[in-house]
């Protein structure tokens, strides 16, 4: 890691906000570990994360499918390793998960249509950054608006979390 993290129960004044770190994720990571070196930021980054990874609107298999993608996309194998268990748990079968390492993904991938959309927006989101309207529009008609917040929030979240895992080598 190119920032040495803190070690959980090594600083007091750190005690309350790694509880909640605890309470909300069950153990303190090493992204948490290096978060905490900035705790305003680490408060932030745990508020918003929590929101879009436990209290949003998508489906589980859904939000997982696009936190998987965002990570193959980044090359950040850390993050894509910590989603794979809940992939699986949240029902996507194995070899969507192995389909989805592939670039482009493949025709064949067993995907339902808000499914590979959602994933075709994530493409464009990581990608190209822009969304063509085309695009948008048809996101826009299969998701009602907190679905496509949600969305664009997952794509756009997991971004920085993919990010900020390869800048500054967190994991592998």
């Amino acid at each position: 890691m190119r920032i040495a993290p803190i070690t959980p129960g090594s600083r007091p004044e750190l005690a309350a906000q790694e509880a909640r770190i605890m309470a909300e994720r069950g153990r303190i990571s090493p992204l948490y570990q290096v978060l905490l070196n900035s705790p305003p930021v680490a408060h932030g980054w745990e508020q918003m994360l929590s929101a879009v990874r436990n209290r949003n609107s998508l489906p589980a298999h859904l939000r997982e499918l696009v936190i998987l993608r965002v990570a193959v996309l980044n090359r950040a194998d850390y993050e894509f390793d910590a989603h794979v268990p809940h992939a699986l748990a949240a029902g996507v079968p194995q070899a969507t998960i192995d389909d989805l390492q592939m670039q482009p993904l493949p025709d064949a991938i067993a995907l339902s249509c808000d499914e590979r959309l959602a994933l075709e927006l994530t493409d464009a989101m990581t990608r190209d950054i822009e969304v063509p309207d085309a695009l948008f529009e048809r996101v826009r008609a299969a998701f009602d608006a907190q679905a496509l917040v949600d969305l664009t929030a997952t794509v756009a979240a997991y971004n920085m979390v993919s990010r900020f895992l390869v800048a500054l080598h967190i994991g592998h």
